[in-house]
C-alpha cells in the first residue's frame, strides 16, 4: 500500500469515526454502571460531576434504543420496537446546545453525533429558536422508524402533555411537575426514564426519590466524580476544581448535592472515612438507634471505642423503613450483643401495646440501656451539642467511619443547615450517630484490654446508675 492509499484509508477512517461515533462508544465504570441499571430499574439517575461525561452516556443509550443496534457488551435494557422519545432540558437554547448537539452533532453538520448519519431520516426545526430541532426521525434495526421529540421545561408542564412515549431522557434537573408529566408519557410503555444532572439545585424532591433509603423498586441511581472522568489527567482536573464557586465544588466536582447554608459537618470524607478493620476484643462497642415512626426509617449504627487514643470507629449501620417492630429489632440484634442507646421518644407509649417503646425492644432481646440518650452534663440532649460534639471528634481525627457504609455517607452528604438551623430530614443516621455519642461513656468490652491500666475507671463509675433495663 503506498503513502496516497493509506492516506485515503485514514480519511475513510476519520469520517466513519465522525459519522458513525455510537460504534467508538466506550463507558467509563460507572457510565457502565448507569446502561446496566436499566435492566433492573425503570427511572434512572446519573449525578455526576460537571464535564465527567453525563450528557455522552445518555446520549449514546438514547441513540442505541433508537436505532435498535446494541453492541455486544451493552448490559442494559434492549427495546426491539421502534417508538417515540421525550427529551428536554431547562431551555430550549440549552436543549438545543446540549442534547441536541449530542445525538445530531452540531448545526450544519447533522449525522456526527451518537445518531449515526446512515440512520438519521430527517428533522423538522423548531419555531423561534434558532437552530433548534423540534423532532428528527431515525431508521430503526427493525425496519420501522423511531421519532425523537426535543422540549424544555420552560415551556411548562402542558408543552410535555403529549402521546405515550417509549422513553425520556432530561437532561439537567427537571421541576417536579415535568418529572411527573414524564412519568405519565411512559406509564403504559414502562419504558426508561434517564435523568442527567449536576446536581446544583441542592437535596431536591427530585433528587430525593433517587436515595437508596427511600425504597423505590423501579429507581436507580450512580454518583461520579471528576476524578473518574478519565479524559482529565490530574493536572486539568486540579485546574478544572479550583475554578468553580468554593460553595459550588462539591456539586460540580463530586456530583453532591449542594447544601442550603452549608454541610453541618464541613469536613471532607476522606478525612473521616476508614478502611475496615479487625476491631480488637477489648475496645467497648456501643450500639444507638434512632426509632421509626410510620413511612419514617428506623436506624442504628454501632461503633468501637479505642480508648487509648479516644477515638470511635463506626463499624456498621442498619436502615429500614415500613417493617414491624420485630424486624426491626432482629436487624440491629444482628449487630452483636451490645448495649443499646436510645432517644427520648422511646418513653412514648406505643397504641396498640400501652407499653413504652423502648420497653418493646427490650421485649425482643436488646440491650436497652435504662435511660435515653443524654450527655451526663448541662448539654443534656440538645441537637447542637451533640452536632459540635461529632464535628469537634471529625476536626481531630478521633470519629472514623468505615468507607463501605455508604448509607451512612449519603446522610452525611445532605445535613445541612437552612435559615441556621439543622435541617431535620433524612437524618436517622446521623441521630443515631449523636445518641451514641452521647452514650459513649456505657460502651462495653467483650475482654480486658492487655496489660493496660484502665484510665477510665474512675469516670465510668460516676455513672454506674444507669445499667439496662429490666423486663
Amino acid at each position: 500500500m503506498n503513502e496516497a492509499e493509506r492516506l485515503a484509508d485514514l480519511k475513510r477512517y476519520e469520517q466513519l469515526k465522525l459519522e458513525s461515533q455510537l460504534s467508538f462508544y466506550k463507558p467509563y465504570p460507572k457510565q457502565l454502571a448507569f446502561h446496566a441499571l436499566g435492566k433492573t430499574k425503570r427511572e434512572r439517575m446519573l449525578m455526576a460531576a460537571n464535564r465527567y461525561g453525563k450528557t455522552i452516556c445518555a446520549g449514546s443509550e438514547v441513540a442505541f434504543h433508537l436505532t435498535g443496534y446494541y453492541p455486544d457488551w451493552w448490559p442494559g435494557i434492549r427495546l426491539t420496537k421502534p417508538g417515540r422519545w421525550g427529551i428536554g432540558s431547562k431551555t430550549a437554547e440549552l436543549t438545543r446546545d446540549g442534547a441536541q448537539k449530542m445525538l445530531l452533532g452540531p448545526f450544519g453538520r447533522f449525522g456526527t453525533g451518537t445518531i449515526p448519519k446512515a440512520n438519521l431520516i430527517d428533522y423538522k426545526l423548531a419555531r423561534g429558536i434558532p437552530e433548534s430541532v423540534d423532532i428528527f426521525r431515525v431508521r430503526h434495526a427493525s425496519g420501522g422508524v423511531a421519532e425523537a421529540v426535543l422540549k424544555a421545561y420552560a415551556d411548562g408542564r402542558e408543552k410535555w402533555q403529549a402521546d405515550e412515549w417509549q422513553g425520556v431522557w432530561l437532561d439537567e434537573e427537571s421541576p417536579e411537575d415535568i418529572y411527573s408529566e414524564a412519568s405519565a408519557r411512559t406509564a403504559v410503555t414502562s419504558g426508561p426514564i434517564l435523568n442527567t444532572l449536576t446536581p446544583l439545585l441542592g437535596m431536591s424532591n427530585v433528587v430525593r426519590r433517587f436515595y437508596p433509603d427511600q425504597g423505590h423498586p423501579d429507581r436507580g441511581l450512580v454518583m461520579a466524580t471528576l476524578d473518574e472522568a478519565e479524559h482529565f489527567d490530574a493536572e486539568s482536573r486540579r485546574k478544572t476544581i479550583e475554578s468553580y464557586l468554593p460553595h459550588e465544588r462539591d456539586a460540580r466536582a463530586r456530583g453532591i448535592p449542594m447544601l442550603g447554608e452549608g454541610a453541618v459537618y464541613q469536613v471532607s470524607e476522606e478525612m473521616i472515612s476508614e478502611d475496615p478493620f479487625e476491631t480488637p476484643a477489648y475496645w467497648p462497642q456501643l450500639i444507638a438507634m434512632d426509632f421509626g415512626w410510620h413511612d419514617h426509617p428506623t436506624a442504628a449504627v454501632k461503633a468501637a471505642w479505642d480508648r487509648d487514643n479516644d477515638c470511635v470507629h463506626l463499624t456498621a449501620v442498619y436502615k429500614q423503613s415500613k417493617q414491624p417492630l420485630v424486624v426491626y429489632a432482629a436487624g440491629i440484634k444482628a449487630m452483636g450483643d451490645h448495649p443499646v442507646a436510645w432517644p427520648h421518644d422511646g418513653l412514648m407509649h406505643d397504641k396498640s401495646s400501652g407499653e413504652q417503646i423502648a420497653q418493646l425492644y427490650k421485649q425482643q432481646g436488646l440491650r436497652m440501656l435504662s435511660e435515653h440518650a443524654q450527655f451526663p452534663d448541662d448539654r443534656k440532649n440538645g441537637t447542637e451539642a451533640a452536632v459540635w460534639d461529632a464535628l469537634a471528634r471529625m476536626q481531630t481525627g478521633r470519629l472514623k467511619v468505615a468507607r463501605h457504609l455508604s448509607q451512612w455517607f449519603e446522610e452525611f452528604r445532605s445535613y445541612h443547615r437552612k435559615d441556621g438551623k439543622v435541617v431535620a430530614e433524612f437524618d436517622d443516621l446521623m441521630k443515631a450517630t449523636h445518641y451514641l455519642l452521647m452514650m459513649l461513656r456505657y460502651a462495653v468490652a467483650g475482654e480486658s484490654a492487655p496489660q493496660k491500666k484502665d484510665r477510665y475507671a474512675r469516670r465510668r463509675g460516676r455513672y454506674s446508675s444507669t445499667t439496662w433495663m429490666s423486663a
